[in-house]
Order: structure tokens, then C-alpha cells, then sequence
């Protein structure tokens, strides 16, 4: 059995929470399963959900750190469903994080936020569509809801405004919000935007969180 070792000092440790993560059984799941994060399931019920993740595809893995969601990705477009070997498809990742390296996966480390960031990203692309952009982007939580709604509503614009520029017509964006201030907003955005737009709550989001997913898929002609 593992011990993880509690420096009491330390004030930014909750026992509580770290007591209920080390038990988790998403938690436990991701290690047996080779994936860095529990989150990885939110995304695995999502696709199971709406079948989104296909062979041949060029998907956008935003605020990927620290990997799981692109291991799924990757996994998802190798013949074989391996965590190595061929791959079937393109999976471009980008963090503000470092990330450990997936192999197939190519890794992009800076701010969203940044243009030259999102130029970098974009030369990456090489001028190929984009079939899926997911994005599990959240800022760094300051306690004060208004200017936590307000970088919150930022990333996914930002996420948004990327997805509509870069995705092909029946493409579909994937992306992390949080119920409270801004939500209808922000899915007011997604119905702008998309044809189709659903809202998951996965079972592997912790039931006390905000957390929530908006699914947008199929662009509308906004020229039309």
C-alpha cells in the first residue's frame, strides 16, 4: 500500500480532501488504466454519450495538462486502442503547464490567452480543419465569484472564437464551464454558434462542483 506522507505544517492541504481523493474510485480506476487523471472519465462519458472521438480525425487538446485527456485521445485513434505505437489521426495539445510527453501526441506550451500562442498553434495546424476541440481550461480560482465568472467566461470565448475559426462544418467543441454567473451566457454563445448544443454533468465530475460540460457540435452559417 502506498503512504502518502501529510506535512502538517502546511496550510494549503486539506486532509479532508486529500483522504477523499486517495480513496476515490476514479481515481483508482486512472491508475489501473495507465491514465494520469481521474478526469480522463468525464471526457471517456461524454464521447461514449454522443460519439465523438473517431479514427482519421485532428482534434485540439486545450489546457491538456497533465495528459489524460489526450492519453484517451490518443488511445482512441490507435488501431489497437494502445497508449503507444501507430496512430490514426493528429492530436495537438497545448498547456500553460509542462506536460510529460504522449507519445504521438504534439505538445504546445503556453497561455491561450497569448496570441502568439494561439499563432503557434495555428501554424502547428498547417492550415487543417479541426474535427474536435476539447478543452478542460479553468483559471486559478481567487474565492471572488465575480472575477472567477468573469477569467472563467474569458477561456472558453477564447476556446469558443478558436473552435469557430478551426473547426469543419460538422466539427465539435468540447468545453469545461461552471454553473453560476455567466453560465447562460455562455451557453447563449455555444446556441449562437453551433446547431447542436447539449450540456453534460459527467458521473466522474465530484457531486459538490459547479462543473459542467457544454458540447457544441455542427457550425452554424453565421454569414447566412
Amino acid at each position: 500500500m502506498t503512504r502518502v506522507k501529510i506535512n502538517s505544517k502546511s496550510k494549503k492541504i486539506d486532509k479532508a480532501w486529500l483522504n477523499q481523493h486517495v480513496n476515490d474510485p476514479w481515481v483508482k480506476l486512472a491508475q489501473r488504466e495507465g491514465y494520469r487523471a481521474r478526469a480522463v472519465y468525464k471526457l471517456k462519458e461524454i464521447d461514449e454519450t454522443l460519439g465523438l472521438i473517431r479514427p482519421g480525425q485532428v482534434m485540439v487538446d486545450l489546457g491538456s495538462a497533465p495528459g489524460a485527456w489526450s492519453q484517451y485521445l490518443r488511445r482512441k485513434l490507435a488501431p489497437r486502442g494502445t497508449a503507444a505505437g501507430a496512430l490514426d489521426g493528429t492530436i495537438i495539445a497545448l498547456d500553460i503547464l509542462p506536460m510529460e510527453p504522449i507519445e504521438g501526441v504534439l505538445f504546445l506550451q503556453g497561455d491561450f490567452r497569448d496570441s502568439a500562442v494561439l499563432e503557434s498553434l495555428q501554424q502547428t495546424l498547417a492550415g487543417r480543419s479541426v474535427d474536435v476541440v476539447v478543452s478542460d481550461m479553468a483559471p486559478n480560482l481567487s474565492g471572488i465569484a465575480a472575477t472567477d465568472a468573469a477569467r472563467m467566461t474569458h477561456l472558453v470565448e477564447l476556446a469558443v472564437d478558436f473552435a469557430v475559426h478551426h473547426l469543419k462544418p460538422e466539427g465539435v467543441l468540447v468545453a469545461k464551464v461552471f454553473h453560476g454567473a455567466g453560465y447562460d451566457a455562455l451557453a447563449a454563445l455555444f446556441r449562437a454558434h453551433f446547431r447542436g448544443v447539449k450540456a453534460i454533468k459527467p458521473k466522474a465530475s465530484r457531486g459538490k462542483s459547479a462543473e459542467t460540460f457544454l458540447v457544441g457540435a455542427g457550425l452554424r452559417d453565421t454569414a447566412a
